[in-house]
């Protein structure tokens, strides 16, 4: 009787070590995921300072003197770092360049980099990404890649024709997309920009509730 009732206790023990310790891992990964979403939203903001900084200044505004006088600053979403994704950047090394459409009659020769496989918002989704030909001979965009979309929030709380985030070639197949950097094109403030046309391809079917939203006084 007295050995079961030991048994009982050792066992009670056990159990109470072990939720101890889970808890405690529990209450660890909690915090690094803390820390993670933390460090991701810092750099949402600065993007946004960023942003705003060139947007202020005459030398680096697209905005027309009429509207940069009185900025104060662009229309953000919330950070919300749910729109930050890891995907897969399968490269596509036979793709041929092509020249991709304007806003105006330019055009600008791409090729298609990579597709990028992600999960957005409960679903599988997937993007081209793209390499200017030109911009890749020069040394500080040799890395750029380019990554246009558009979706369900266009000619609503964002500009309809689609918004741009720009990306860097990674050192693996992995590729980190933060949609809370989405900007919009520049021909959205001032007429006299010539802006890559989003591909169809390039659509999402829902709504990326990150970024830059519409600009409230624009060019007219």
């Amino acid at each position: 009787m007295k050995y079961n009732a030991l048994l009982y206790l050792l066992f009670g023990l056990v159990l109470l070590i072990a939720c101890k310790q889970k808890k405690k891992y529990h209450d660890i990964v909690e915090k690094e995921i803390e820390a993670i979403q933390t460090e991701a939203t810092v750099g949402i903001l600065k993007f946004q300072q960023d942003l705003n900084e060139e947007f202020k200044n005459p030398e680096t505004s697209p905005l027309p003197d009429k509207f940069r006088k009185d900025f104060e600053s662009l229309d953000f979403f919330a950070p919300d770092t749910s729109y930050v994704v890891v995907a897969k950047l399968v490269r596509t090394p036979e793709a041929l360049p092509f020249m991709m459409p304007t806003t105006t009659d330019r055009k600008t020769e791409e090729v298609v980099y990579g597709i990028a496989h992600f999960t957005l918002n409960g679903k599988a989704r997937q993007l081209e990404v793209y390499q200017n030909k030109e911009l890749m001979l020069e040394e500080d965009y040799a890395d750029y890649l380019f990554l246009p979309f558009t979706d369900l929030t266009n000619s609503e709380e964002t500009y309809g024709g689609g918004r741009y985030i720009d990306l860097r070639i990674p050192k693996s197949d992995v590729i980190t997309i933060d949609f809370n950097k989405a900007y919009n094109p520049y021909c959205t403030y001032n007429k006299k920009y010539s802006c890559p046309l989003v591909p169809a391809v390039n659509h999402l079917e829902t709504k990326v509730l990150a970024g830059v939203k519409a600009f409230n006084k624009g060019y007219k």
